[in-house]
């Protein structure tokens, strides 16, 4: 019998990490928790309401507006998860390159990541779970059963990235753009004093570079179906 473990996935921007993670959960049956939507989030909820000037952010009013920003990930159609914020559908909005451009600096203040690592443990106290981020195996669960670091080039990133805003219908953001946005974001993410993003020593490494979707898949599978095999029992509490 297979135990409920913790799968964490880990990476660079525009890996596919995401959507790895998502095919994963659908497949085994696990909750997929997508970290980096909850950051996309508050900065989407910063920028509605004024909160930036230029690349700072007002940190004083995003920490006072923090109690008010209710996060909620729902299952959508297909397997597919929506991200609402405070009741209403951002899932569009979040992906856009107005937020891609400010993620990163919302994401490295303490106070925010504080309160997302918080929620984001509590949902994972029962396992079952796959979660993606930036610190997931080296903060937010660091005796995770299944450690995954995603890397790609930072060409091949940006060219995923372009081409999946192109297929959203915006044609307003160039190649050049959407690079410079990918190195920047991992300048920032590497970084950052609060939590950087490194790979955890402990972590599986996939370069997916240049395998194609069914390929990277199989490999996930493969490695959680040995994760899940040699996991241990959870000690009971006394």
């Amino acid at each position: 019998m297979k135990r409920k473990i913790i799968i964490a996935i880990d990476g660079f921007s525009s890996t596919g990490k995401s959507t790895m993670a998502k095919t994963l959960a659908r497949t085994i049956g696990y909750a997929y928790i997508d970290t980096g939507a909850m950051y996309r989030t508050v900065t989407l909820y910063a920028l509605d309401h004024g909160m930036f000037d230029g690349e700072s952010v007002d940190e004083a009013a995003l920490e006072a507006a923090l109690p008010n920003i209710v996060i909620t990930l729902k299952a959508g159609a297909e397997g597919r998860t929506e991200t609402y914020l405070n009741g209403e559908n951002v899932e569009q909005e979040i992906r856009s390159m107005r937020v891609s451009d400010k993620v990163s600096i919302v994401a490295a203040l303490g106070f925010v990541r504080r309160d997302m690592v918080r929620q984001q443990q509590a949902m994972g106290k029962r396992k079952g779970i796959v979660m993606d981020g930036r610190d997931i195996g080296t903060v937010v669960f660091p005796k995770a059963e299944l450690k995954i670091f995603v890397t790609a080039s930072a060409e091949v990133r940006a060219q995923r990235r372009f081409d999946e805003l192109r297929g959203k219908g915006d044609t307003s953001v160039t190649f050049e753009e959407v690079l410079h946005n990918v190195t920047e974001r991992d300048r920032i993410d590497t970084t950052r004093e609060e939590s950087p993003l490194r790979q955890a020593e402990d972590a599986i490494v996939l370069d997916n570079s240049f395998m194609t979707i069914p390929e990277q898949d199989q490999w996930l599978l493969e490695q959680y179906e040995k994760a899940a095999k040699s996991a241990k029992p959870a000690k009971k509490a006394k």
